[in-house]
C-alpha cells in the first residue's frame, strides 16, 4: 500500500525530478515509510512507500525487472502474491525480494496484460517498457485503489490522488458539479478538477512517449450478476459461501505487519472479525459511536457501540472506540475535505476518526465494505424497479431514485450563475451510460435486480471505495475488503437472487407509491436481504447481530444540523462570501437548507453536499 505518482511529456523533454519530488511530497501521507524517483527521458516515475508486505529496502519502489527493461510504481496488496510467484519459479523466473511488488512485476514480464485477471487483490500501478517507450496503467477490478490521469497535448500525468497533479492550481469542470449536484456521485470519469478524470476499475492502457498523450483505456474485467443456472440446493450454496468467505479473510491477513479490525454491530464486519480472531487471537478492534444526546426518531438507532461491544467479548479483541459529537463534524471538515478531495457518495467524516483511531495501534485494518453491494445489502433500492414494462421503464425508474440530491428542475436553479454552461449535460443519458456494457434484455423481476446490483457497484460502491481509500490513507493507514475477494465475488455474482432477497415475490403485487396500508406493507416487506449470507453469518456472530435490521455506518447528522451544528450550516449557507457560490445560486440553495432547519423537509445528505464542496473549493482554491 502506497502512493504513486508519474508523467510522460508528450514532446520529449527530460521529466523533470523536481515536479517529481513535488507530486510525491503531495501524497506523503499515503506513504510515510519511503521515497523514491526514476526517470528515463521524457518518462519519470515517484513513490511513496508504506511498507507492510517485505520490509526491506530490496522492495523499494520504483521497482527494476533484472534485465532492467521495465519498471514499477505500484500501491496495492496481491494476496495470491505466493500462489503466482510459485508458478512463476516453475517456470525459471528468479526471485530478490519476498514481497507482491516483484511478482506483479515478473508476472508482467511473464504474461503482459493476461496477468491483470490473474492478480487477486487491490492495486494501482505504472510500469515504464524501457525498450519500447511506453508507459502503461492499470488498476484493479473493483477500483480499491484509486488513480488519477491527467492526459493532453504536453503529455500525461498521474497519480493516487488528484492533489498530486495541482501543477497550476485547478478550476472546476462544472459538468462534473452538475453530475454531482444530480447524484451526489460522480457515474463518470469526470472529477470536479478540470482536466482531470479517474482512470476506470477494471482496465488498463498504454501511452506511447513521443507524441500527445492518447489515453485509450481498456476493459479486462466487468461486473455481471446472473441468476445461476448450476442446480445446487440452498445447502450446498451456504457451506460454499463460508468455504470462500472464511478462505478470504485468511488470504487478506498475510502481512509483515500487524491487521486490525474495524468492528460495527453489523453483520459484515462481526463476521470478518469472528474469523480473523481466530486466526490472530486479542487481533485490536475499533468502533466509531455517536453522542445520541439530541438525537431523535430513528437516528437514536446509529450508536451501535453496544453490539460492537459484545462482540468484542466474544472474540476476545482488543477494542478501542472514538465518539462523535455534533461538533466534531466542523473541527474535521478542513483536514477532511484536503484528504478527500472531492465529496463522493454521503456523509463520511465518522471515517476519518476512526482510520485515525485505528492508525494508532496498526497499520493495516479489515473493513467490511462491499458486503452489502455484492450480497443485496439494500433491499428497499432494488425492490423499486423489479416491475417494468421494458428498459426504458426500468431506467425512468431508477433514475428517479437516484437523483439523489436535486431534481432537474430545482437544479435548474441552484445552479442559475452557471447554468448556461451545464445546461446540455443529460444526466438519465449518464445515468443510462452505466449500462452500456451491461445486457439489458430483461424479462423477469430477477433480472432486473441483477441489473440494479450492478449499476450499484459501478457506481455507489465505487464511490464508498474511493472514500475509504484516502481518509484511511491520511494517516498511512492501509484498509483490506475481504468481501471484495475475487472467488468470493464470483460466487456471489451467480448467486440466485432468492437467496439474496427474500420476498421478492410479494413486492412484486405490491405499489409502492400507492396510499395506505400497501406503504406501511411496502417498506415492511423490503427490509430483508443478504439472506445466505446473514444465514453464513450466523456460524460466526449471534443471532440477533446476523438477522438484525440493516445499520447504516451514519451520525444522526439530521438532528444535528438543526441542533448543535446549525450554526455551522448557517456560517457557510448564510455567507455571501462562500466559494460556492461563484457557482451556486444563493437564493435557492438558501431555501433548500432552511426548509430542513425549520424541520420541514429532510435534505441532510444537500447540506452535507454544500458543507463537503464549500470546504473543498477552499482547500483546493478552485476558481471558475
Amino acid at each position: 500500500m502506497c502512493g504513486i505518482a508519474g508523467l510522460l511529456n508528450a514532446a520529449g523533454a527530460p521529466a523533470s525530478r523536481e515536479r517529481l519530488q513535488a507530486m510525491a511530497a503531495a501524497i506523503a501521507h499515503r506513504g510515510p515509510d519511503g521515497e523514491g524517483l526514476f526517470t528515463d527521458g521524457p518518462a519519470g516515475l515517484a513513490h511513496r512507500r508504506l511498507a507492510i508486505i517485505d520490509l526491506s529496502d530490496r522492495a523499494a519502489q520504483p521497482m527494476h525487472s533484472a534485465d532492467g527493461r521495465y519498471v514499477l510504481s505500484y500501491n496495492g496488496e496481491i494476496y495470491n502474491y505466493r500462489e503466482l510467484r510459485r508458478e512463476l519459479e516453475a517456470t525459471g523466473h528468479v526471485f530478490r525480494t519476498a514481497s507482491d511488488s516483484e511478482v506483479l512485476l515478473q508476472a508482467w514480464v511473464a504474461w503482459g496484460p493476461a496477468a491483470l485477471p490473474r492478480f487477486n487483490g487491490m492495486f494501482a500501478f505504472a510500469l515504464w517498457d524501457r525498450q519500447r517507450r511506453t508507459m502503461v496503467l492499470a488498476r484493479d477490478r473493483y477500483g480499491i485503489k484509486p488513480l488519477y490521469v491527467r492526459s493532453d497535448a504536453a503529455g500525461l500525468s498521474f497519480a493516487s490522488e488528484a492533489k498530486a497533479l495541482r501543477a497550476d492550481g485547478f478550476r472546476l469542470d462544472r459538468e462534473a458539479l452538475s453530475e454531482y449536484l444530480s447524484f451526489q456521485n460522480f457515474f463518470t470519469g469526470r472529477t470536479l478538477f478540470a482536466g482531470v478524470q479517474m482512470f476506470p476499475p477494471g482496465s488498463w492502457a498504454e501511452v506511447e512517449a513521443g507524441g500527445a498523450a492518447v489515453l485509450r483505456p481498456r476493459a479486462y474485467w466487468d461486473w455481471h450478476f446472473q441468476e445461476s443456472h448450476a442446480g445446487a440446493s440452498d445447502e450446498e450454496y451456504l457451506e460454499e459461501l463460508d468455504r470462500l468467505f472464511e478462505q478470504a479473510v485468511r488470504r487478506q491477513l498475510v502481512s509483515d505487519v500487524e491487521v486490525g479490525a474495524y468492528l460495527s454491530g453489523g453483520i459484515d464486519s462481526g463476521a470478518i472479525t469472528a474469523v480473523a480472531a481466530r486466526q490472530h487471537p486479542y487481533i485490536k478492534s475499533f468502533t466509531t459511536g455517536f453522542d445520541m444526546t439530541s438525537a431523535s426518531g430513528v437516528e437514536l438507532g446509529f450508536d451501535e457501540r453496544a453490539r460492537a461491544e459484545r462482540m468484542s467479548y466474544l472474540f476476545r479483541t482488543e477494542h478501542y472506540e472514538v465518539v462523535l459529537k455534533a461538533g466534531d463534524l466542523e473541527r474535521v471538515m478542513p483536514k477532511l475535505a484536503w484528504h478527500l478531495e472531492e465529496p463522493r457518495v454521503g456523509q463520511s467524516y465518522p471515517n476519518m476518526y476512526v482510520s485515525r483511531l485505528a492508525s494508532k495501534f496498526v497499520k493495516v485494518v479489515l473493513s467490511g465494505a462491499g458486503g452489502d453491494e455484492v450480497f443485496g445489502g439494500y433491499p428497499w433500492r432494488y425492490y423499486r424497479a423489479v416491475v417494468n414494462d421494458d428498459f426504458d421503464h426500468y431506467i425512468d425508474k431508477y433514475f428517479q431514485f437516484w437523483n439523489r440530491l436535486l431534481p432537474e428542475g430545482v437544479l435548474q436553479q441552484v445552479l442559475g450563475p452557471v447554468w448556461n454552461d451545464v445546461r446540455h449535460v443529460d444526466h438519465k443519458a449518464i445515468f443510462r451510460g452505466v449500462f452500456a456494457s451491461h445486457a439489458n434484455e430483461m424479462q423477469s423481476p430477477q433480472e432486473y435486480v441483477n441489473h440494479s446490483l450492478y449499476f450499484e457497484a459501478r457506481t455507489f460502491l465505487h464511490g464508498l471505495l474511493a472514500v475509504e481509500d484516502k481518509l484511511a490513507m491520511a494517516h498511512g493507514l492501509e484498509t483490506r475488503l475481504p468481501f471484495l475477494d475475487n472467488d468470493l465475488v464470483d460466487f456471489a455474482m451467480r448467486l440466485p437472487v432468492r437467496l439474496k432477497l427474500g420476498n421478492l415475490g410479494d413486492v412484486v403485487r405490491l405499489n409502492e407509491n400507492e396510499p395506505g396500508p400497501k406503504t406501511a406493507r411496502y417498506f415492511q416487506q423490503t427490509r430483508d436481504g443478504k439472506l445466505l449470507l446473514r444465514r453464513m453469518v450466523s456460524r460466526h456472530v449471534p443471532d440477533e447481530v446476523a438477522y438484525g435490521l440493516k445499520q447504516g455506518f451514519s451520525a444522526p447528522d439530521a438532528s444535528w444540523f438543526r441542533g448543535e451544528s446549525i450554526d455551522y450550516v448557517r456560517s457557510i449557507v448564510h455567507n455571501d462570501q462562500a466559494a460556492i457560490y461563484q457557482f451556486l445560486d444563493p437564493a435557492s440553495t438558501r431555501r433548500l437548507v432552511d426548509e430542513h432547519l425549520r424541520g420541514s423537509e429532510n435534505r441532510r445528505l444537500l447540506i452535507w453536499s454544500l458543507i463537503s464542496l464549500e470546504n473543498c473549493f477552499q482547500q483546493f482554491g478552485i476558481a471558475s
